[in-house]
C-alpha cells in the first residue's frame, strides 16, 4: 500500500514539474516574439501602432477593433510588406493563439515591436466597428 502511495506521489510530482516547465517555456516563447497586452494596455497605447486583425474577412466584417485593418493569417506572409517595420504592430485573432505564430513569422522578417491582445478578440470589450 505504501509503495502505491509513493508511486502516485512521484507521478504527481512529475506531472507538476512538467506542467510548470511547459508554462515557463510558453512564457519565454511569448517574450521572445513580443509581448502580450491586456485589453486595457492594448487600448491605452494602440493609437501609436499598426493594428492588425488576423481573422478572415468575414469575421472582420462582422466586427473588429476600431482602427484595425484586416490582414488574415492565411495571407500574412505574402502581404507583410504592407506593414512598416519602424512602427509597433498590435495584432489579434479570436483567442490569441494565432497571434503568437504570426509574431514569430514577423520577427523572422525583421519586425521588432510586436504585441498581441491577451485572450484575443473574444476578450475585447472596447470600441468596435462592423462593416
Amino acid at each position: 500500500m505504501v509503495q502505491y502511495l509513493i508511486i502516485l506521489l512521484g507521478l504527481g510530482l512529475i506531472f507538476w514539474a512538467g506542467s510548470w516547465g511547459f508554462t515557463q517555456w510558453q512564457k519565454s516563447r511569448l517574450k521572445a516574439v513580443g509581448g502580450e497586452l491586456t485589453p486595457e494596455d492594448f487600448e491605452k497605447t494602440m493609437r501609436k501602432a499598426q493594428i492588425i486583425d488576423l481573422r478572415e474577412k468575414k469575421d472582420f466584417d462582422s466586427g473588429h477593433i476600431l482602427g484595425a485593418r484586416n490582414l488574415p493569417y492565411t495571407v500574412l506572409k505574402s502581404r507583410m510588406g504592407e506593414l512598416r517595420k519602424d512602427l509597433p504592430v498590435y495584432m489579434y485573432d479570436f483567442t490569441g493563439q494565432m497571434s503568437v505564430r504570426a509574431a514569430t513569422k514577423m520577427k523572422k522578417d525583421g519586425f521588432t515591436a510586436l504585441y498581441f491582445l491577451k485572450g484575443g478578440y473574444d476578450n475585447w470589450s472596447g470600441k468596435t466597428k462592423k462593416k
